[in-house]
């Protein structure tokens, strides 16, 4: 016990479980929580007098516990015995072999395959933040800096396992990312960048970070410096197959903030059974291909060839089926290359994992020659960066057994014919049972006795059994062990001599395939880069088969990307939505036109449930799509790039940060019109409806007019309860009303759900209302209510005062008869806009504000 409470004061707030011969046991309040989460007996000891809660469960089982303290969240200390206890008179000597966190696992049974398993660090800066994300189960290290903003869409697109800050920003951590992320806070002297750069260098073996392109990011490198250091805190030392760091660089994909990737469903859902896009257009069938394919879509491209080129590899396939099949067979045929060579790095392996390392190599050499023997460029480029690894794979097949076991333990890991020194010792193991077989036979003749037998058990080895009634024929020689009822036992000089062969034999054999095993591991490493560019090129052919299986299967067609502002789409369709509908039932397709001359900003109205939102969603999803390289839901689509996709959809309260609804909108909005761009592409989903009518249309309107009198003239889609903002259209070149179409039949409403031009007039609240079955008096109640309100509050009179005030925020200004006035309306009509400087416009601003208060002294 006093070993035990040395070492766990080392490790204060990890859960150690300390093996004690053939178990794993933990105590006091470790003991507690571990029987809990693991559902095993906690049973009480007394030690020195103290009575001591006890847990444990055997060695042997550790893959199937593990697992289950690292997802309830629990750091692991694996203490294990450092020597052989046969070797040792005193207590045997314990260290921490492994700390086991979250963030950081090697163990398949914590692992998801298709899912990374990131470690980051966050770094607070006076107004950057940095941020490091590591995965140490594939050497994936990636570092980014930015705003408040920016952190918080990484951490939402890469869903980090843990986050390490530095205790000094605890609070300033939660009140800015929220309390449900898994964090873990270090001491501030970590957060240093000359420690964390000389953390870096060492660890990269270069001088400086210049060749990374990362020298600039100096909270960056804090944050990459600290996830390095808190690896080595942890144990983890062997580190060979992280050997690169490489930026997230933001200003080449599509910003999105994280309401738009909330919003748009794209990984994950509020609704726990809702279908998101990633279940939908996943098709891949490798581990790495479906961690690609997540950050595919949490960074879609902006460079037109990259997306171009990646929709002629899917054009190529759907061409030539065979290739595209074959592709497929093989590739399904890999294991998780990234995950096996980190483990050749760390020395984690086992010999069936080699094996299969083997063999997914092997998958490669197919896959590499279709690649080269297509006539498209960007396959032909992935299948050159293809490495067979022949020496690899001709040294595994050689040295190993095929059907090698997972534990090394067990034996018959080494093949035939490799170690002439192994294949003599098997032999002495084998022909044992012919060498006892023929001393049997000379000893029966010898002695006459019929009845010989010779067995072995684990007290005295190997013996010859008499029985009884021919004890009067045992040789002097044969010395008497053992007296049963009905039979004498004895052993021989001859004997012995044979058991410490065949004991030696075994224990030698046991000792050359760990050493001859270990070998292989060594030389395995000069081979991780090499197979982790393999994992890259063929995850991303994996990427590619997967697009080409999901247009194939969905109808979806090639867009046409191009460097305009446009946007055109042909019957586009929402991508998932068409594939929950019932059977039989064909979704309706819509087309699209925005651009920055005459389509700008897109009224629609329409009843609730008639699929404004669809239309919303489903235009975004479809440029979305397109960028990273997908074909799309739809019968044709132009689309010129977008650099940023800002979505603003229904009312989610987030309340427990004490935001109303309302609140949580504004903010979301604000953050939209304060960063748009001309390539941008927003999403209103029935802005103000979180407050009065009239509040609502007011802030409707003005949102609507800031973004069409915006110099980026944004591409904007506004789906919208308010009908009177269909007045806009009059005023507003740039503004469109369209409606969702529906149909009334006596007192039952159809939803068309067809896009077509013009305003609707009414809202079919108390339908939708009808339709969910809310009692009849409720339904008639309302209509008597709706009629008289519409008596009282007619829309034209709204509408009316609307623009009303429209003209009069613009005549108010110039309608007195003030010579003063109409001297400044004529320098601001005569001004040239378009030449004018910021510090020009300010000087003019400053001249007309002299003259307005010139004339207010002298009128006073």
């Amino acid at each position: 016990m006093k070993q035990y409470n040395t070492i766990k004061t080392k490790y204060p707030d990890a859960l150690l479980l300390f093996r004690v011969g053939d178990f794993y046991e933990t105590f006091g309040a470790d003991a507690v929580k571990a029987s809990k989460i693991l559902g095993i007996i906690l049973t009480h000891r007394n030690n020195g007098g103290d009575r001591t809660e006890l847990a444990g469960f055997p060695h042997h089982s550790l893959n199937t516990y593990l697992p289950k303290l690292v997802k309830a969240g629990e750091r692991v200390a694996i203490c294990d015995q450092l020597e052989d206890p046969k070797l040792t008179k005193t207590i045997v000597k314990r260290g921490v072999t492994e700390l086991v966190t979250p963030g950081v696992a090697m163990n398949d049974d914590i692992l998801e395959a298709n899912t990374n398993n990131f470690l980051c660090a966050v770094q607070f800066g006076r107004s950057l933040f940095g941020i490091a994300f590591l995965d140490i189960s594939t050497g994936e290290f990636l570092v980014s800096e930015g705003n408040e903003e920016q952190i918080d869409k990484l951490l939402q697109n890469f869903t980090p396992s843990e986050i390490l800050v530095s205790k000094n920003h605890k609070t300033d951590f939660e009140a800015t990312f929220g309390k449900e992320h898994h964090t873990f806070f270090l001491e501030d002297w970590i957060f240093q960048e000359d420690y964390a750069s000389e953390t870096l260098t060492t660890h990269f073996k270069t001088t400086s970070l210049k060749g990374f392109g990362i020298s600039h990011l100096h909270h960056g490198i804090i944050a990459s410096g600290t996830v390095l250091h808190y690896l080595s805190e942890t144990q983890h030392r062997r580190l060979q197959h992280i050997n690169t760091i490489h930026r997230i660089a933001e200003e080449d994909h599509v910003w999105m903030d994280r309401f738009t990737i909330n919003n748009l469903e794209l990984y994950h859902s509020y609704n726990p059974n809702a279908v998101t896009l990633l279940d939908v257009i996943d098709k891949t069938m490798s581990p790495m291909g479906g961690r690609m394919l997540k950050r595919w879509l949490a960074l879609p491209l902006k460079n037109i060839e990259r997306i171009r080129s990646r929709h002629q590899v899917i054009t190529y396939l759907i061409g030539h089926d065979e290739v595209f099949q074959k592709l497929q067979h093989w590739i399904k045929q890999l294991g998780d290359l990234e995950r096996l060579i980190s483990k050749v790095a760390t020395g984690k392996i086992n010999p069936r994992e080699v094996i299969q390392l083997k063999n997914s190599l092997e998958a490669l050499v197919p896959i590499k020659s279709l690649a080269i023997a297509s006539d498209n460029t960007s396959l032909k480029n992935i299948g050159e960066s293809i490495d067979n690894c022949d020496l690899l794979r001709e040294k595994i097949k050689e040295m190993l057994q095929e059907e090698a076991p997972v534990n090394i333990l067990k034996g018959s890991v080494i093949a035939e014919n490799y170690s002439e020194e192994l294949d003599e010792l098997r032999a002495l193991r084998f022909s044992g049972k012919d060498h006892l077989d023929k001393m049997l036979q000379r000893e029966t003749e010898r002695t006459g006795i019929t009845s010989l037998k010779i067995a072995s058990n684990n007290v005295f080895g190997y013996y010859i059994e008499v029985r009884n009634t021919h004890k009067d024929k045992v040789p002097e020689e044969w010395i008497r062990k053992q007296t049963l009822v009905s039979a004498e036992r004895y052993i021989t000089e001859e004997l012995k001599e044979y058991e410490t062969k065949i004991l030696g034999a075994e224990e030698r054999i046991m000792q050359l395939e760990q050493q001859l095993f270990a070998q292989l591991v060594v030389w395995m490493q000069e081979y991780i880069a090499t197979v982790q560019q393999n994992a890259i090129q063929v995850a991303q052919l994996d990427c590619l088969c997967g697009f080409t299986q999901l247009a194939e299967e969905n109808n979806y067609v090639a867009p046409v990307i191009n460097d305009s502002t446009e946007i055109e789409i042909k019957n586009g369709r929402h991508p998932v939505i068409e594939k929950q509908l019932p059977l039989g039932e064909a979704y309706v397709p819509n087309d699209l036109i925005l651009n920055r001359e005459n389509q700008q900003i897109i009224m629609i109205t329409g009843p609730n449930m008639s699929g404004k939102s669809a239309i919303l969603r489903q235009t975004a999803l479809i440029v979305l799509l397109a960028q990273i390289g997908s074909f799309v839901p739809a019968e044709a689509a132009t689309l010129g790039v977008v650099d940023k996709i800002f979505t603003r959809v229904g009312a989610s309260d987030n309340i427990s940060m004490g935001e109303s609804t309302f609140m949580v909108e504004m903010n979301e909005t604000a953050s939209i019109l304060n960063n748009l761009s001309e390539r941008s592409l927003v999403l209103l989903d029935e802005i103000g409806r979180g407050t009065s009518t009239y509040d609502g249309i007011s802030i409707a309107w003005s949102i609507s007019e800031y973004l069409h009198e915006h110099p980026a003239r944004a591409k904007t889609l506004f789906a919208t309860h308010y009908h009177e903002l269909n007045e806009m259209e009059v005023t507003f070149e740039r503004i469109k009303n369209y409606n969702v179409s529906i149909k009334e039949l006596q007192d039952k409403v159809l939803f068309l759900r067809k896009l077509a031009p013009g305003g609707s007039q009414h809202s079919f609240g108390i339908h939708v209302a009808k339709m969910a079955g809310m009692p009849q008096q409720v339904i008639s109640k309302a209509n008597k209510i709706l009629k008289k309100l519409e008596k009282s509050h007619s829309s034209e009179e709204l509408t009316d005062k609307l623009q009303t005030v429209q003209s009069d925020m613009q005549l108010s200004f110039f309608n007195l008869d003030d010579p003063l006035l109409e001297q400044i309306k004529e320098e601001i009509l005569h001004l040239d806009i378009d030449t004018l400087t910021p510090v020009e416009a300010l000087m003019k601003l400053n001249e007309i504000k002299r003259l307005l208060s010139k004339n207010k002294k002298a009128s006073s």
